[in-house]
């Protein structure tokens, strides 16, 4: 290890994806990978879901789904978070799929199609209640007639209709059920316009996991992909049969003995209470460790367990490790799956209150990642 870095288990990801496509029936897994790979790094973690049995991948933006085509990925991907400005054309060459939520959007789909020569495919959205991307009820019957007519001149495939839920990770909550009857009526709108799609998609990891019935013919996991729970309600990681894929590490920096009294980071928000050992990390807020993690966020050194000391600074935070023998160059764990009694990054959200989705993706740029398994 050299100062720090985020490690990637790659097999913990293929194993993840082969447990969804498990309980996802005869419905085929679309992994997410969007936000590189939720932090875990893009390329590597769609292969590593692709050799679990995904045989789709999404992501949010264009420049997402052309960086997985350049690196030789040639599953489908549909690329779902398109702006007015984004050029279709090079998706459509590039044989991605493209979702459309309104007239603007598939009538750049039907102009980047005629210029390129081939159809392109799209995957009508439909708001079903989460308010958010996708038609209205309203707005629906004319987006689906207009589909209708630009698949009968050629111009465009209708692959997918989709929409995303509100709740799924509330599985008894009363929202699904509207949102399911909401759904169910697009589809037969669309069927009556002669719009019928190869694909049906509606279930991101919570839904995979605890709703069968918004399966239909293809489930959108993320978060679960890389082997956390979608929420409390749906599971714990352990007793959904995940593994968490990234272990967050740094070498301690500095190790120095100081007196009662002494004041600790920015602010002082921490006061030794007697003589104690100080330890210095070097991982701070511009690596994505939240600076709110001030004097809460736990952390595993040369296998015992502590809490940050006083303020997360930019590049660093320090821990009172009292009196025991901490080293310059031991491991301090941030979070992993927890296997060795280190921190988790369900441990880090709940310390900090968020969800375990902002703990990894968040971790920067700054932090190389190390692969492990797989195709590492």
């Amino acid at each position: 290890m050299s100062r720090f870095a985020a490690e990637i288990d790659l097999d913990a990801i293929s194993a993840n994806v082969a447990r969804l496509d498990a309980v996802s029936g005869d419905a085929a897994v679309m992994a997410v990978v969007k936000a590189d790979g939720y932090g875990h790094g893009m390329v590597a973690s769609a292969r590593a879901a692709i050799a679990g049995g995904a045989t789709w991948l999404g992501v949010a933006f264009a420049e997402e789904a052309l960086a997985l085509r350049a690196a030789g990925v040639d599953v489908p991907v549909l690329a779902w978070l398109l702006a007015e400005t984004d050029d279709v054309e090079p998706l459509v060459r590039a044989d991605v799929d493209v979702s459309v939520s309104a007239p603007w959007a598939l009538d750049r789909a039907v102009a980047a199609a005629e210029r390129s020569g081939r159809p392109a495919h799209v995957h009508l959205k439909v708001d079903t209640g989460l308010g958010r991307a996708g038609a209205t009820r309203d707005d629906w019957p004319d987006l689906v007639t207009a589909a209708a007519k630009a698949a009968a001149d050629g111009t465009v495939e209708v692959t997918g209709i989709w929409s995303h839920l509100a709740y799924a990770d509330a599985p008894a909550h009363p929202t699904i059920a509207a949102q399911l009857a909401a759904y169910g009526d697009a589809l037969e709108v669309a069927d009556r316009a002669g719009v019928r799609p190869q694909v049906r998609h509606l279930a991101n990891s919570a839904a995979t996991l605890a709703l069968p019935a918004t399966h239909y013919d293809v489930v959108r996991p993320g978060i679960a992909v890389y082997g956390l729970s979608p929420g409390p309600d749906v599971g714990t990681t352990a007793e959904l049969g995940l593994r968490p894929a990234m272990t967050l590490r740094a070498e301690v920096a500095l190790v120095k003995r100081v007196p009662a009294g002494q004041g600790v980071s920015y602010a002082h928000r921490y006061t030794t209470e007697r003589e104690t050992t100080l330890a210095l990390v070097p991982l701070g807020y511009a690596d994505g460790v939240p600076r709110h993690a001030t004097n809460l966020g736990p952390v595993s050194i040369a296998g015992r367990r502590y809490r940050v000391s006083g303020t997360v600074c930019m590049d660093q935070f320090v821990v009172d490790v009292g009196d025991d023998a901490v080293e310059v160059g031991d491991a301090a764990v941030l979070f992993g799956p927890g296997d060795a009694g280190e921190p988790t990054a369900d441990d880090w959200a709940a310390a900090v209150g968020t969800i375990n989705y902002e703990i990894v993706t968040r971790i920067g740029s700054r932090v190389p990642r190390t692969y492990v398994g797989g195709a590492s």
